[in-house]
Order: C-alpha cells, then structure tokens, then sequence
C-alpha cells in the first residue's frame, strides 16, 4: 500500500483530489545536488546507470522537492550494451561506429535482463527500499524505433538524424527486423523492471517529432501496440510521444496514460478520449526554462484546469531543458501542488 497513490489512481482515470505531477529528467541536469553527486562520483555516466547506490541516490532527490513519484535513474539507451552495442557518454552519447549493415543486425544478441542487467533490479529494490511505501517507483525504456535511431546515428539523432530517416526509405525490411528485435528486448526488460517491483512504466518514443505521419504509422506505432499488448494489466503504461498530433493512433496502442505535447490541446484530449485514456503533460519545457515565477505559475495553472484533476498527470512536454533555473523545477512542483482545487471544465 502506497502513502501516496495519486499518480496511479490518475493513471486509471480516477477523479484526485489535486493534480500529481512529477517531471521527466526530474533526477538530474538541474538539481545542484545532483551535480554535486556526479562530481563526487567523478564516473562516466555509463558507469553511474550501473552502480546501484549511486543510481538509488540519484533517483531519490527529486522526493525532497514534493514530487508524487519517483523515476529509476538510467537511460534509455542501457539494454543496447548487453545487446551488443554499447554507449558512452563524452558528454553525449556515442557508439564506437553506426549499425549500417544487415549483419549488423544479425549480430545483436537478444537481452537476458536478469543476467545483464541485475544493477537495474538492484536499483529498483533500493529505491522502494528507501521509500518504504512513500510514493510509486516508475520504471521506462526507450520505443523502439527511437533506439534504433539512435543506433543508425552512432550519437544523438539530433540533429543527426539524416542517416536514420534516409534508412527507413531504403531498407524497411532490415529496419523492421532490427525494431522486432528491439521490441523483444524491451518487452523483456520492462518485464524485468516490473518483476522488481515498478508501479508504472513509461515508453520513451523521443524521436516522434521528427517522423512523417505516415513513418509514425508504419515504423513506431505496431511496436508501441505490441510492447503495450504484451504488458496489458500488469501495471499502468504511459506512451510519450515528442509532440505527435495523431492521438487516435496513441489511444490505439493500448497504453493506460498518454503523455502529450504541447502540440495538442490538453482539455480537449480530455474531452474527447478521457473516457479511454488518461493524460499526463503538458506544460511548456520553454516556458520553465525561461520564463519567471509568474510566467511559471500560469503555465501550471492552466494545465491543472485543462487537466480538470480527473485522470491527469501533470508534467511537462518534454523533459527539462539543460539550463532551466533550478528554482522554476521547485516552482512548479509548488504550483502543482497548490493549485486551485476548482475544476474549472465539467466533470468527464
């Protein structure tokens, strides 16, 4: 039994009596203890995800800010080592060379989570541990189709992400065959997360803002429709997908919670597929980057009155930026938090 259960009472569209929020990339970039712990660590990055008590510590801060849940410390990219194509962090991440061939793909190996990966169980234990009942513990991996660009990049597909979307035109087969692959071993490492005792899991589908409909359609929606199938009923899933407008296709996938951009309009999801699907979002990352106090409590306020505190989560649109001025992270946990409790849509 959770203390706090207000995220996943949100995630199965119950009606909260105020709005929970917690905030991609919430343990770290900005958190100055964060920082602190890095250098304290003085490790590659690579090497915190794998340490244990560091990626326990490190998932914990964000509990001193009031947020609702907490989120593993890891990265999306952590299952690709035991498969075969490690990255490093120099800052950003890198591979020793792209995949760009068919072989390559041949010499993926398929993921044994509890044999390669027991440091990501070993965290997940910690972290509920430490939180004894507190609040939910969620757990992600990255969409398939995203890895995979980041594969066919060798780095960040952005802005490098020619080489991969020129990929999906000239070779769908082996782009299809590396995503069936990678669908596989991210059913199982979510599998795994949950077996170690997640409340939630959110599927990171970061390169959907740079798709075509039709390569959304095709190459990242029947995976998402897969990995969503496969876990249906165990815990909540949440999809986010970087600023995708067709959320007809983001109910269909069978998620429990969709987390949306700024490209949509919060209340009107709500009015149209609230019956089917939660929501989590969808405050403006620039906004908090950028904007004052003031700025930063309307922004939150407004989400809060679209979200109409029935089946949402709030969060942002995307995580937070590098340079977001740690106070505006505080503030709008405390906006959140102390929002007006008077919906101001009629009841979904």
């Amino acid at each position: 039994m959770l203390r706090n259960d207000l995220v996943l009472r949100a995630a199965r569209r119950e009606k909260t009596e105020r709005t929970p929020v917690w905030l991609m990339r919430q343990a770290g970039r900005t958190d100055p203890m964060y920082l602190a712990l890095r250098k304290q660590a003085n490790l590659p990055q690579e090497e915190m995800f794998q340490n244990a008590d560091l990626a326990t510590q490190a998932s914990l801060l964000p509990v001193r800010l009031g947020v609702d849940a907490v989120i593993i410390y890891q990265d999306i990219l952590t299952l690709l080592t035991p498969m075969g194509m490690p990255f490093v962090f120099r800052p950003g991440p890198r591979a020793d060379k792209p995949l760009s061939t068919s072989e390559d793909i041949d010499r993926l190996r398929g993921l044994d989570p509890a044999s390669d990966m027991t440091f990501v169980g070993d965290t997940i234990h910690q972290v509920r541990q430490s939180l004894d009942g507190e609040m939910p513990v969620l757990g992600f991996a990255g969409a398939p189709l995203t890895l995979a660009f980041f594969m066919l990049a060798g780095q960040s597909p952005w802005p490098n992400a020619e080489q991969p979307l020129k990929a999906l035109e000239a070779a769908p087969q082996d782009i299809h065959r590396l995503l069936k692959k990678l669908t596989d071993a991210t059913i199982d490492y979510l599998a795994f997360q949950i077996e170690h005792g997640i409340d939630a899991f959110q599927l990171f589908e970061s390169v959907a803002d740079i798709l075509t409909p039709e390569q959304y359609a095709t190459f990242a929606h029947p995976y998402h429709k897969r990995i969503f199938t496969e876990l249906k009923g165990r815990i909540p899933g949440i999809l986010f997908a970087k600023e995708q407008t067709n959320v007809e296709l983001m109910v269909d996938s069978g998620a429990d919670v969709l987390s949306i951009g700024r490209c949509l309009d919060l209340a009107e999801c709500q009015r149209r597929y609230g019956d089917k699907v939660a929501f989590q979002g969808n405050v403006d990352k620039t906004i908090v980057a950028g904007g004052t106090l003031a700025q930063v409590d309307e922004a939150v306020h407004e989400c809060v009155r679209a979200g109409n505190q029935h089946g949402h989560i709030l969060n942002l649109n995307h995580g937070l930026l590098k340079d977001t001025p740690f106070e505006n992270v505080k503030r709008v946990i405390e906006a959140a938090r102390h929002a007006s409790r008077k919906p101001a849509l009629e009841t979904i």
